[in-house]
């Protein structure tokens, strides 16, 4: 199934992308964060604004989660989770515009998985964390790389107002263990890899964090990224595209 979230005639919905009809959405009564029901009510997609798929209160995200990413930066490999917050104002949606700020001179793209909390979490259990899980979706960790220390503390590099696009929508049934995730910077991939190569899984991630702070339903958690990202010039194209939860695109521009 897969929940999106759009506006009609200045109203916004929540729905499901119908399955044979991808340019339908059947409207429902509620949120999939509580209970919903289906309504009689349809739209068409491409008739629609796609919003993101939901609001969140905190992304929480993950460095160097992938192997060839860490090596990528003669980094070590990392014995726990290195955590980083995006706030709620760098949320962005599909084909809305990621703003490089005057200070910032390199603007990167990671492409990444991204787990939707459906219930609040505290203190789940690495066995408990798939019925915290509302789906998966796409996600654009964007990045003032030259603002980025080496040592940590990342919020100032990840946290500007448009640097966390992320959907189009959420899909719930899909296994995140195996999907092929990849990056395309103006029609060239630049990013090709794979979940499987994540160095702490989902199940771990929702464990780990929720016992260090509460997670909210809609909130973010992003898995991290593989090797090969690169700047993004102004004007250009980017997309996170990843087996089976659809593409993520967003335009760049240079703020003057």
């Amino acid at each position: 199934m897969k929940f999106l979230r759009y506006r009609k005639n200045n109203e916004v919905h929540y729905g499901i992308l119908k399955e044979d009809d991808s340019n339908k959405i059947i409207r429902i009564e509620g949120s999939p964060f509580t209970s919903y029901k289906k309504s009689e009510k349809e739209d068409e997609l491409n008739k629609v604004k796609i919003l993101t798929p939901c609001d969140y209160s905190k992304a929480v995200c993950v460095g160097l989660n992938y192997r060839d990413h860490a090596e990528e930066f003669n980094l070590p490999i990392p014995k726990s989770p290195i955590l980083f917050i995006k706030p709620s104002t760098a949320a962005l949606a599909l084909d809305e515009t990621i703003l490089k700020p005057k200070m910032c001179e390199r603007l990167d793209f990671e492409a990444e998985l991204a787990v939707i909390i459906k219930k609040t979490a505290h203190k789940v259990k690495i066995e408990d964390a798939p019925e915290y899980i509302l789906g998966y979706t796409c996600a654009n960790d964007v990045t003032a790389r030259d603002l980025q220390p080496k040592e940590g503390q990342w919020t100032l590099s990840k946290g500007f107002d448009t640097f966390c696009p992320f959907g189009p929508y959420i899909t719930t049934d899909i296994d995140p263990t195996s999907l092929n995730i990849k990056s395309i910077l103006d029609g060239d991939v630049k990013q090709s890899s794979n979940t499987k190569n994540l160095i702490f899984n989902v199940e771990y991630l929702v464990s780990y964090i929720s016992n260090i702070m509460s997670l909210n339903p809609g909130d973010l958690i992003l898995t991290g990224t593989p090797s090969g990202i690169c700047k993004m010039d102004d004007g250009a194209s980017i997309t996170v595209e990843i087996e089976g939860l659809g593409k993520l695109t967003n335009i760049i521009k240079y703020e003057q």
